[in-house]
């Protein structure tokens, strides 16, 4: 009685309407899952959106229907097919499922999917620490049902399999990648048996589609340490299968005992400094791609050491298909991290004294209001055990800061716009549409990141008034 009187009163007031819902309908129900999971991690007790799962001895479609009747809601989905339903109530998503069992054809990942009892329903979830409910039925209200072991998990701070983590991972691969999301979430370990279980089980991550994939990865990105799961993911070998480039980062040549850095470690360390800095998902798959085309630009030479020339360029071209691949959105958001790659070396070739204003410019039109999330990439790339380089770095990118912010002031080049359209061009010139008016605003363009003319209006037209006779034959 008392663990449900200690939760938020909101959830309460839900969890009694859904035990008289459960009386009405004459059928047993049990929150269960990460709701009861993360209450005893005391993450639940904020008034914010939350995913509560029930589960009942019957059809979960019915009971759903019920409650939503007694919380006076029509924001109900039915889902015939999976017989579950969904229900959207004052910022709580609250889904209800029928117990059932399931049991697997030899070389089939659909399972043979039956009615049963909560146990049977427990023993399907994928980990321990999973496998937790309460009742919310009147006879033992807020009782605690835990078969497995899933509080002494918790409390090892242990992600483990209810059942042989084989037959898991066998049934749905899908649960090796959730295994390493929960302990990187959590900063859990996982149990020696089940992570040598996802060792050997691998290769069958490939088998899942990479919209699963990649939706598991995505919160393994937005951890607040993302490093432990990427470790698990190398060390596993599930990486290899659908980030071989990633993988490639790893190692080290030596050649006259001229050695280079590990370049996956490094980028480990930019993402976690990414992800410290508050880096949103995007700034933090910037920081992922911003050294991936290092193994394919690397250079040994003579005198210099190893070079990576061009890797932010490549990388940069990389950027699409790799995203293609892994099922990740090709549109602003893949274009802003394909920018950052792209540009992630350029501020530090601002450091000198003698840097005109036209580079700050270039910089600046370029990167637009991506300016400031491209130097939280640059400074995060900083990860020298060197105090007194990672002092004078961030000194440098101190300079860089205020170079721009002198340059933006007088030149506004963020979101730039050409001060002369092409309608303008053509009604001033009195020429058609054609290749010279692509070249005139060119040349405007230029000639102001040049610091030839001010980013003004009648400048600009007065230049093209100059120029002209260039352009039109």
């Amino acid at each position: 009685m008392e663990i449900v009187q200690d939760i938020h009163p909101k959830h309460n007031n839900v969890f009694e309407v859904i035990t008289r819902a459960g009386e009405a309908v004459g059928q047993q129900v049990y929150v269960v899952g990460g709701y009861v999971r993360d209450f005893y991690l005391d993450r639940t007790k904020k008034d914010e959106d939350l995913d509560i799962d029930f589960v009942t001895v019957g059809s979960g479609i019915k009971l759903a229907r019920k409650v939503a009747d007694m919380l006076g809601t029509d924001r109900l989905s039915v889902f015939k097919q999976f017989r579950t339903a969904h229900i959207r109530y004052d910022n709580m998503d609250l889904e209800f499922v029928g117990a059932r069992k399931e049991s697997y054809r030899r070389n089939s990942r659909k399972p043979i999917v039956e009615d049963g009892s909560l146990r049977d329903d427990q023993l399907r979830r994928d980990f321990t620490i999973n496998a937790l409910s309460w009742s919310l039925n009147r006879e033992n209200y807020g009782q605690l049902m835990d078969p497995f072991g899933g509080i002494q998990d918790l409390k090892k701070r242990l992600i483990r399999t209810p059942v042989d983590p084989s037959n898991t991972f066998d049934d749905d691969p899908l649960r090796m990648m959730r295994a390493i999301r929960f302990a990187t979430q959590l900063q859990f370990d996982i149990e020696e048996e089940t992570y040598r279980a996802i060792e050997k089980m691998a290769e069958r991550i490939e088998i899942i589609s990479k919209e699963r994939i990649v939706e598991e990865l995505n919160k393994i990105v937005m951890a607040p340490k993302p490093s432990i799961g990427f470790e698990h993911l190398f060390k596993t070998g599930l990486l290899h299968h659908f980030f071989p480039e990633m993988v490639k980062l790893h190692g080290v040549r030596e050649v006259r005992g001229v050695r280079h850095k590990d370049n996956f470690w490094h980028t480990l360390e930019v993402l976690d400094n990414v992800a410290g800095m508050g880096g949103d998902l995007w700034l933090r798959w910037a920081a992922i791609m911003h050294d991936i085309a290092k193994p394919a630009t690397q250079k040994f030479v003579k005198g210099t050491g190893w070079t990576f020339h061009g890797h932010d360029a490549l990388g940069a071209q990389w950027v699409k298909r790799i995203f293609r691949r892994l099922g990740l959105p090709l549109d602003e958001r893949m274009r802003y991290v394909r920018k950052l790659v792209r540009l992630h070396l350029r501020p530090i070739a601002l450091v000198s004294d003698e840097v005109t204003d036209s580079a700050v410019r270039r910089l600046i039109y370029e990167a637009g209001d991506d300016i400031d999330d491209l130097m939280t990439l640059c400074r995060a790339d900083i990860t020298s055990k060197n105090d007194y380089k990672v002092k004078q770095y961030n000194r440098n990118f101190d300079y860089v800061e205020q170079k721009i912010e002198e340059v933006e002031k007088k030149d506004r080049m963020r979101q730039w716009k050409n001060p002369i359209g092409g309608d303008e061009i053509m009604e001033a010139l009195d020429i058609a549409p054609g290749p010279a008016v692509g070249d005139i605003k060119d040349a405007i363009r230029e000639a102001i990141l040049d610091g030839e003319i001010p980013n003004e209006h009648d400048a600009a037209f007065d230049y093209m008034m100059r120029i002209k006779d260039e352009y039109i034959s």
